[in-house]
């Protein structure tokens, strides 16, 4: 486990690395600015995990697991003491249907840049699943 010490708050810059780190979730570009050089990244989906250092890697093997044109969604990013959490929505057009998976990051931030970041996703939702997720289980907020 890492923990860190708390530090102040600049609520703009969390917002902007949030959303530079919700772009390399859809373009699978990294910009090294934004990311410590030996940034660590951890995925958790459903049946699979990845473990991965340096942003570059990271922006590789998204590219590399994905099978159509992605479009985040950011739903809310919350400050942590050490970072953030952002919350978001990936849409992916694969044979023409939209394709989701929600996922939660957890982002660690040292020097002012992305260090860490531990995701978990849902998994992929193709609209049949999504239509009988309304019927069987209807949410009480969006």
């Amino acid at each position: 486990m890492t923990t860190t010490s708390a530090a102040s708050i600049d609520v703009a810059e969390i917002e902007r690395l949030s959303r530079q780190f919700a772009d390399v979730l859809s373009t699978f570009e990294a910009s090294e600015g934004d990311f410590a050089p030996d940034a660590f990244f951890d995925l958790n989906m459903p049946v699979w995990r990845f473990h991965l250092r340096g942003a570059a890697n990271f922006a590789a093997q998204l590219k590399q697991i994905n099978e159509g044109p992605v479009r985040m969604e950011v739903s809310r990013t919350v400050p942590t003491l050490s970072g953030f959490v952002t919350e978001h929505v990936e849409h992916q057009k694969v044979d023409g249907e939209d394709i989701t998976a929600r996922r939660i990051w957890l982002c660690e931030i040292r020097d002012g840049r992305i260090a860490e970041a531990t995701g978990y996703c849902s998994g992929e939702w193709n609209e049949e699943l999504r239509a009988r997720h309304a019927a069987e289980a209807p949410m009480i907020r969006p």
